[in-house]
């Protein structure tokens, strides 16, 4: 009796071994479905990314959380200032950051995964307009500029001295300045100053033709996986030729708002 209690113990045992592998195994299998996480890096620059509810990221911003959600991925959204989140986004591995201009100067810091949209820059002034960045270097003493944005670095590269470039925090700050006299012009996107300066002021600015033009990227560290890198490149691709790109850029807009910024092949 006793021999066979035994037997029946080790038998019990085996069996309970046998489930615990089988759960762990589940659990396994399981956790290889879930969507993998992913640190996304925004700039708080409405209408084309911010940290809002679902559904409310920008234009860019909706692109990739969509196009990261057919890759498999959840993104965990950070806003932080600029130039710290380019920072941060380069000092580490498999950091995602949106939406980035790719420039010469960046060109080597970065993996470049997809354009997301094209955006025109200008000169925005309350009584004078420019057609030139000679003639903008000649007529303001002092321009706003987003802190470490593409914008700032291309007064440095069309030779604008320091004395000029008055960097700001991207947001609202520089149309403040600009509304209290305290700078002569605002060099910025197009669609960010039109989408901003109504809430600051009804009065009419003056614009410059685009006079820098570049294509807002998803990119990622230097060092990114290559896996990750290969699904968001083939979501954001697929999304363009289903028309979905096109969509989010236009879904919305009021007159005026969304000039500036428009599908790569446009």
């Amino acid at each position: 009796m006793g021999h066979v209690s035994g037997s029946l113990r080790r038998v019990g045992k085996r069996i309970l071994n046998l489930a615990g592998g089988l759960s762990f195994a589940a659990m396994v299998c399981a956790g290889a479905t879930e969507p993998r996480v992913a640190e996304l890096y925004l700039a708080e620059a409405p209408p084309l990314s911010q940290l809002g509810q679902a559904g409310n990221h920008g234009i860019v911003g909706e692109v990739t959380v969509k196009a990261a959600s057919l890759a498999g991925y959840d993104l965990h959204l950070v806003s932080i200032p600029w130039s710290r989140a380019q920072l941060t986004v380069r000092s580490n591995r498999d950091y995602l950051i949106i939406p980035l201009s790719r420039t010469p100067d960046r060109e080597a810091s970065y993996t470049w995964i997809a354009p997301i949209a094209t955006m025109d820059r200008a000169f925005f002034s309350l009584d004078q307009r420019v057609d030139t960045f000679d003639q903008a270097r000649r007529t303001f003493k002092r321009i706003a500029v987003g802190r470490g944005s593409a914008q700032e670095q291309k007064l440095r590269d069309e030779g604008f001295s320091e004395e000029q470039i008055y960097p700001l925090k991207i947001g609202d700050n520089p149309a403040q300045m600009l509304l209290l006299g305290r700078v002569d012009a605002w060099f910025n996107g197009v669609p960010e100053t039109l989408y901003i300066w109504p809430e600051v002021s009804d009065r009419p600015l003056r614009m410059s033709p685009a006079l820098m033009v570049t294509d807002l990227y998803l990119a990622c560290s230097k060092t990114c996986d290559e896996r990750m890198v290969r699904r968001l490149k083939a979501a954001v691709e697929g999304m363009r030729r289903d028309g979905t790109i096109q969509r989010l850029l236009h879904a919305g807009a009021t007159p005026g708002v969304y000039q500036g910024i428009y599908d790569i092949k446009h």
